[in-house]
């Protein structure tokens, strides 16, 4: 027995599904009118089959009539099949125009969810992973719409207006050829039930080949720097030959019973000749009925054909909603407030009130406390690990303190929009993100609506408009995916113009000019000073890039041990003063 959690769980990713196909369903309901039409058609011919045969052919009649009859019989039975070809040419576009239209609705809609996702979540999922929810679940989703929802309908209408006319014509011959639908049925459910789970398996290794290709291209610099393209493609090979076996087992279960349905369609035509011929010999059907009986065989033997198929398309559907549901609908731990805060713009005060911060029970900050007032610069120094990205992490409240308050303006950060606390605050990480666009694109992501002076002045600041203007195409270069083509030190400083570009209320240096000469850090920190009442936040390994900050806060082991200005710190014992002492040598001892 099934459990009910899977049940349910499979009728709330239907429900999610209906709601976007909703929006087209009078579409798909005219279109399966059309279908009904098309299925009604299909009796037409074999009746004027069965009566050429009977009435003109077997007729006695003078054969000048008969030859009268004949053309204006076919000409009927053209008229009948053109009229086919030209609705089914109108409900196979209609199909497809919804199928195309729900999918642009659909991927957008996951899309937008993806977005809202947290750091938590991208974490615990590969880029690979979900992906494929985008290209291949969304594909069998859309063929579902396109094809199946329409050859369902249309199959088992033919195959009841197929019985209902050979009954009709000739109830003997109907009862003889029900016989195989029991075993049809049997089939159908059996196969049902053995293919969906290894269309589940499926997905799964089709998520992780994905997963694995988008990893190692992205990373292929690393793979050609250590030479390991040997030990890359021997991964690969066993990741496709995984995906290869997983496809290779569902075949099994679609080979095995696609061949009976085939069985049970040729059944058809030899209960028809056996029954049907001993019927005609002995006169009690006449021949005429027994070749219109034969014509509706393809309405009663494609069904049957199609079933296994149909299933199949069925099963690989209901797999890829229900992967893509499990995607969408996994709550974000990080949401907006249900009556946030209102506040238009914050101001760039931060306070952090006993906070602690741990990760499966691991703690990663612990009882931190400090208050900034705005257009304060605060550096942060400490080892790596020690916790300070996860300071700047919370201020953006990327994840949730464990304890403790973090407030901006005075109100804690998880009663405020989440829109309003980010989009007053730029951040320049450590792990630089350049898009595949202009230099002007990527300074200017943070306001697109922004004019080239805005650009050209943030450049500035940031000490890049020099190298950027050298460029061939200046501010129009297009730089490569994550910025392949330019040095770590012109990432960092493209990546601080754009944070400093829509003059945020704060301002956040996550190790931005680590990659930087001293003469440019330099610069950079001076034209940092003439930013107007920013708050700024600087972290770094060097002394130099914090000395003269307001404040400088030291971490280590997730504490903060020490705190106050530069002249201070350097005259206390401490982990500032041996990090000075090291860097600066001789001139620390001066």
């Amino acid at each position: 027995m099934r459990p009910k959690f899977k049940d349910e769980s499979f009728r709330r990713a239907m429900r999610w599904f209906y709601q976007f196909l909703a929006k087209y369903k009078w579409k798909i309901v005219m279109g399966l009118v059309l279908v009904t039409i098309t299925s009604i058609l299909a009796i037409v011919n074999p009746r004027i089959t069965g009566y050429i045969v009977d009435n003109i052919i077997g007729d006695g009649r003078d054969i000048g009539e008969r030859f009268d009859l004949l053309p204006k019989a076919l000409l009927l039975m053209i008229v009948v099949s053109l009229s086919q070809s030209l609705i089914r040419l109108i409900f196979l576009w209609n199909f497809e125009t919804c199928s195309q239209d729900m999918l642009y609705d659909m991927r957008d809609g996951v899309y937008r969810s993806l977005l809202q996702k947290d750091f938590a979540f991208y974490n615990r999922n590969r880029t690979g992973d979900l992906m494929s929810r985008q290209t291949g679940d969304m594909m069998a989703i859309r063929h579902f719409v396109a094809f199946v929802i329409y050859n369902i309908y249309e199959n088992a209408l033919l195959f009841v207006i197929a019985l209902v006319m050979i009954f009709s014509t000739d109830y003997r011959i109907g009862l003889a050829m029900i016989t195989v639908l029991p075993i049809t049925a049997l089939m159908t459910y059996l196969q049902s039930k053995t293919i969906k789970p290894r269309f589940m398996h499926i997905r799964d290794r089709f998520s992780s080949l994905n997963a694995f290709v988008q990893e190692n291209i992205s990373g292929n610099r690393v793979v050609r720097a250590f030479a390991k393209e040997d030990y890359e493609i021997e991964k690969f090979d066993k990741e496709n030959g995984m995906y290869r076996d997983a496809e290779l087992d569902a075949a099994k279960v679609w080979t095995l019973y696609v061949p009976i349905f085939e069985v049970l369609a040729s059944l058809l035509v030899v209960i028809l000749m056996v029954v049907g011929g001993i019927m005609c010999i002995h006169g009690s059907m006449t021949l005429g009925n027994m070749v219109m009986i034969n014509s509706y065989l393809w309405m009663l033997n494609n069904p049957l054909r199609m079933f296994g198929w149909l299933i199949n398309d069925y099963q690989r559907f209901t797999t890829s909603v229900m992967k893509i549901y499990a995607t969408v609908s996994e709550k974000p731990d990080i949401q907006n407030p249900r009556y946030p805060k209102s506040a238009k713009r914050i101001k760039g005060e931060v306070e952090f009130r006993d906070v602690s911060y741990k990760v499966e029970g691991e703690p990663i900050l612990d009882h931190v406390s400090f208050h900034v007032q705005p257009g304060q610069t605060i550096g942060i120094l400490g080892a790596t690990g020690s916790g300070k990205t996860t300071i700047m992490n919370l201020i953006c409240r990327f994840f949730d303190v464990t304890d403790g308050e973090v407030l901006i303006d005075g109100a804690d950060v998880r009663d405020l929009q989440l829109h309003t606390l980010r989009d007053g605050i730029g951040l320049a990480m450590q792990d630089v993100f350049l898009f595949s666009d202009t230099i002007e694109g990527n300074i200017a992501y943070g306001d697109p609506e922004c004019t080239f002076e805005q650009v050209e002045w943030a450049a500035k600041m940031a000490d890049a408009d020099g190298f950027i203007r050298e460029m061939p195409d200046g501010y129009d270069t297009v730089v490569g995916e994550r910025g392949i083509g330019l040095s770590g030190g012109q990432k960092q400083r493209i990546s601080l113009a754009r944070a400093i570009l829509k003059k945020p209320a704060i301002v956040i240096l996550d190790d931005t000019t680590s990659a930087v000469d001293m003469e440019t850090e330099s610069q950079i920190q001076h034209d940092l000073k003439c930013l107007e009442n920013e708050t700024v936040f600087i972290i770094a390994q060097r002394i130099s890039s914090l000395k003269d900050a307001d404040m400088i806060l030291v971490v280590e082991n997730g504490r903060i041990t020490q705190q106050g200005t530069h002249e201070e710190l350097v005259q206390q014992e401490g982990y500032y003063s041996t990090v000075f002492a090291h860097q600066y040598g001789d001139k620390a001892a001066g």
